[in-house]
């Protein structure tokens, strides 16, 4: 199975963030723009402060009935997430996903975010090299 740093290589190190005085409603907005399902948080300096999901928005926002347009992403985003090196593999991240209940993981580099990975890549990349391990196969067979 591949590493952390197999799937950075295949989606590159793109980060969308927000800050930490932007409203809940704006980061949705980035959310639905960029199509991901979590920001990470960059303070003043541009270090990185934590990560705003749509479970933190779902659980932190709408059920305790605040309004998107006027919470600020630092009331509500998570400050200390669980994450990972580029060097883990993609099965300890599973298990750390499944048993934080959890859907993305930051991806840290000597002290430095160097990307954010989801449940979502970690899938695409395992079907992707299931496809390409049933393709070798099958030209191996037919002798092709």
């Amino acid at each position: 199975m591949g590493t952390v740093r197999s799937i950075l290589q295949a989606k590159g190190n793109s980060i969308f963030a927000v800050h930490p005085n932007d409203t809940v409603f704006s980061a949705l907005e980035e959310m639905v723009e960029k199509n991901v399902g979590a920001l990470v948080v960059l303070d003043e300096t541009e270090h990185f402060a934590g990560i705003f999901t749509e479970r933190d928005y779902a659980r932190k926002v709408i059920l305790k009935g605040k309004a998107s347009k006027e919470t600020r992403i630092k009331e509500v985003m998570t400050e200390h997430p669980v994450s990972v090196t580029p060097d883990n593999t993609l099965e300890e991240c599973m298990s750390l996903m499944t048993t934080k209940y959890i859907r993305h993981l930051p991806v840290f580099e000597a002290g430095s975010l160097v990307g954010l990975i989801s449940i979502g890549d970690i899938v695409k990349y395992i079907i992707d090299e299931q496809k390409f391990i049933i393709e070798n196969l099958e030209h191996y067979i037919s002798g092709t």
